[in-house]
């Protein structure tokens, strides 16, 4: 294939469009060198065409038929992988990953495509319960009723900074949001906009060989106190998907809610994960221990949604083995480039304010470059802790905090008083099952995934993942970003009653000549 060229434009229903506004550039976080092309933002009412692009297609591809409909996602991940190395290139300009990093987040990407696609042509996520008519039942007949599950309408995705593939142009959310039967209007992160443009053209390359609407796809680079407010606020659009900060994914939750019809919005937004080290973990290998929390915390420069941000250690002898294995190997760690100077800039503030309330455990070196700052992580008991919220705060980064705990009793009452979480681990053996009883039910209600003997970085792509969390991991605790569960998000139910056979949805037939998997009157229909 020919290697896209970059235009510094949006793409609006397949057109390329020059914004009205101002232009913006990416920066290459290594060298602070300012990247070409400039990148135009729209207006809000250039906007306006993408969405109504969006809901004009709606009507089609809403209906498309699952084996064209999981034909499209694939081909959507064949045109990524065609983009080669140009895509990994300047994927690693923008954000300062390393190749390696990029290449496994570009699998994960066109994975979860492709996985998608066998949600569309099982079908579960069709919902089909089927109750029969029963005219000769007493003293009531009992009429026909369908249920099916159909797309919201066209959804608002905005880029994540943290994953310019996988939580980005192509992610799970533009996935999910396909595969469900919405279109989509991306809104560009600003500091990977040529890689995004990338992703956008493979995304444009399929719509068009499968001969859909042009507005199942609009790409777009506008401010996002203007434009972004705006894309949420407009009445077209039905769902929005955001992985972001807390003030960044809380100003769109109340975009959403102060429109006349409001809409949800499934935003991920800030989660410290914390680990709970119970006693029996600390009799074996303390090193390996240390070394995978290390590992843990600073890897990617810790710019994982799943970091490991807080760590309950026992006081003790061999708390204090822990803590000093932990010190070694972070002091011989070196900090790693940033994604922007902005976020590490904001990492630095949120350091300097956690050295005036914790103690410094240990710090490793500065890495190459301007960004790159030196990992850190920090100590305190449980007491303060508890009686500072400003430990309680995630730094989004390579930043971690060690907080030593006495008896179960007050590890239990201190988990109760955390905040909503997307993970929670336990790192324990068989003789800590009766505190990890006490624990669980507990974390149960304060997290999305739990767990044992492992660490949180590291989301498995699959069936029965769960990337969410209670408020503030997520905006909504209902839901997951990650793994196929995702799709439900943009869909809703319908019933039927009575409708005649021949008005009702493909799905609803009694020929259900799709194979949708169907429930019958409450029981799962044997297979054709």
């Amino acid at each position: 294939m020919t290697v896209p060229v970059l235009t510094g434009h949006s793409s609006i229903a397949g057109r390329s469009v020059a914004g009205t506004g101002s232009a913006l550039h990416a920066i290459a976080p290594d060298t602070d060198e300012q990247l070409d092309p400039p990148y135009s933002q729209i207006d809000v009412d250039q906007l306006r065409e993408a969405t109504a692009a969006a809901a004009e297609a709606f009507v089609t591809f809403s209906r498309l038929e699952p084996e064209a409909h999981a034909a499209f996602l694939e081909t959507v991940a064949e045109e990524i992988e065609a983009i080669g190395d140009t895509l990994i290139e300047r994927a690693m300009q923008e954000t300062g990953l390393p190749q390696a990093r990029l290449l496994g987040e570009r699998a994960r990407t066109t994975g979860q495509l492709r996985l998608f696609a066998e949600v569309v042509r099982a079908g579960e996520h069709r919902g089909v319960r089927i109750d029969p008519a029963q005219p000769d039942r007493t003293p009531v007949p009992r009429v026909d009723i369908r249920q099916r599950k159909i797309p919201l309408g066209p959804v608002a995705v905005f880029g994540a900074s943290n994953f310019p593939f996988a939580f980005s142009t192509a992610g799970g959310d533009t996935a999910s949001a396909l595969a469900a039967g919405c279109p989509v209007v991306f809104k560009a992160h600003s500091s990977h906009p040529g890689t995004s443009e990338l992703v956008a053209t493979a995304i444009a390359r399929a719509i068009d060989a499968h001969g859909l609407h042009p507005g199942v796809f609009s790409h777009i680079f506008g401010p996002g106190r203007s434009v972004g407010q705006a894309l949420v606020s407009d009445p077209e659009i039905q769902a929005v998907g955001f992985t972001g900060s807390r003030e960044g994914g809380l100003a769109l939750v109340r975009a959403s809610q102060a429109r006349p019809v409001p809409i949800p919005v499934y935003a991920e937004m800030s989660s410290v994960n914390p680990v709970f080290i119970l006693p029996g973990a600390l009799r074996g290998d303390v090193g390996a221990l240390a070394a995978g929390y290390v590992q843990s915390a600073t890897g990617s420069s810790g710019q994982l949604c799943t970091q490991p941000g807080i760590v309950f250690v026992p006081r003790g002898e061999q708390g204090d083995a822990f803590l000093q294995a932990v010190s070694e190997a972070l002091r011989a760690a070196t900090g790693q480039t940033m994604l922007s100077p902005s976020i590490a800039a904001a990492w630095r503030e949120g350091v300097e304010t956690r050295d005036a309330n914790a103690e410094i455990l240990a710090r490793g070196s500065d890495g190459d470059g301007p960004h790159a700052p030196a990992p850190v992580i920090h100590a305190a008991d449980l007491g303060s802790f508890e009686e500072n919220h400003v430990l309680h705060e995630e730094i989004f980064g390579a930043a971690s905090l060690v907080v030593r705990y006495g008896d179960v009793a007050e590890l239990v009452q201190a988990a109760s008083r955390l905040e909503g979480q997307l993970t929670a681990t336990l790192q324990l053996s068989a003789d800590d099952n009766e505190l990890a009883a006490a624990l669980l039910p507990v974390l149960e209600r304060k997290v999305g995934r739990i767990l044992a003997n492992g660490w949180p970085t590291g989301v498995e792509v699959g069936h029965a993942m769960v990337h969410g969390g209670p408020f503030p991991a997520t905006s909504d605790s209902r839901t997951t970003s990650v793994g196929t569960l995702a799709i439900e998000r943009f869909l809703r139910p319908v019933a039927y009653q009575n409708i005649p056979d021949e008005l009702l949805p493909e799905a609803l037939r009694d020929a259900n000549q799709w194979h949708v998997p169907r429930f019958i009157d409450g029981r799962r229909e044997a297979s054709a």
